[in-house]
């Protein structure tokens, strides 16, 4: 319980356990002044009713201010609701963006990847192409070098064949 209600609770058992206990004075007749007029009535019971109607009003009004604030509470916590809805719906929004722009920054550098690998592979083919063109040029070049050699040397072992007394042997 809480501790305002239990007190509430023990104040008003104290205040009907004094009441029982002088029932007899809180209902005996006592002269009373209400300004206008004098009246006998019993000044206890008198009292004791203005403390019930007190007590009742106090609680209608607890009870009400109660209701006011679980109406509140529950209007509140309906409005945080929807803002997170609203929240979690601009993050998934959020999210989808940025994962869009991701996509699209992902698709730009394969794009330009692509590019380097196509322009790559024409650098790779072209210095192919240029190192055939040197190795047939060094190709040809050897050849006509070693054909000049071979004609040299025929003529040589020619030259050496025509000279008397000279001994070639040749494989």
């Amino acid at each position: 319980m809480r501790p305002r209600l239990t007190i509430l609770l023990v104040a008003i058992l104290l205040v009907a356990g004094f009441a029982g206990l002088n029932w007899s004075e809180f209902v005996r007749p006592t002269p009373l002044s209400f300004g206008l007029f004098v009246m006998d009535a019993p000044l206890g019971l008198i009292l004791l009713t203005v403390l019930t109607v007190t007590l009742v009003a106090f609680l209608i009004s607890s009870i009400h201010m109660q209701t006011v604030n679980l109406l509140d509470t529950r209007q509140h916590s309906k409005e945080l609701h929807a803002q997170r809805e609203l929240a979690d719906k601009a993050e998934a929004s959020r999210f989808t963006d940025l994962r869009l722009h991701l996509d699209a920054q992902m698709k730009e550098i394969q794009q330009r990847e692509a590019i380097t690998a196509t322009e790559l592979e024409k650098a790779v083919v072209a210095g192919q192409r240029e190192l055939r063109t040197q190795l047939e040029l060094m190709n040809r070049t050897l050849a006509t070098r070693l054909a000049e050699i071979e004609g040299r040397v025929d003529a040589r072992a020619d030259q050496h064949a025509r000279v008397p007394g000279s001994s070639t042997i040749l494989s």
